[in-house]
């Protein structure tokens, strides 16, 4: 898996989906629905930048693509959820928000056990 790739394909689609809500949504959207979606596209953001640095890091042997594989699927959940609650989807849709974010606590707690275990050896 080229997890440099899909950083960079992930950054793509922030760039794009922070432009859509600034242009395409913003006059139909709820101040709520705007705060869900800014939300979502800053974490989607932030995290799109650290699986690029954890992509160079696996490339470099201090971690293991199960950190990416976390912060990918904790990303798409977390940010997915409250990109759907602000098309429409129902509200308690985001009940998944919070497995998204957890998701991605555990990846960068995975990231700091596996470049601990790096540096001990």
């Amino acid at each position: 898996m080229n997890w440099i790739s899909i950083a960079a394909v992930n950054l793509a689609l922030a760039v794009a989906l922070g432009a859509f809500g600034a242009h395409g949504i913003k006059a139909i959207a709820s101040p709520e629905q705007m705060a869900w979606w800014l939300t979502g596209t800053q974490y989607f953001f932030y995290h799109a930048l650290g699986l690029l640095l954890v992509g160079i890091l696996i490339k470099l042997g201090y971690t293991t693509s199960t950190t990416a594989w976390l912060l990918q699927v904790g990303l798409i959940i977390f940010s997915g959820s409250l990109f759907a609650m602000t098309l429409g989807a129902p509200r308690w849709f985001g009940a998944i928000t919070p497995i998204g974010g957890t998701l991605m606590i555990i990846g960068w707690i995975w990231l700091a056990v596996t470049t601990f275990k790096h540096s001990a050896t």
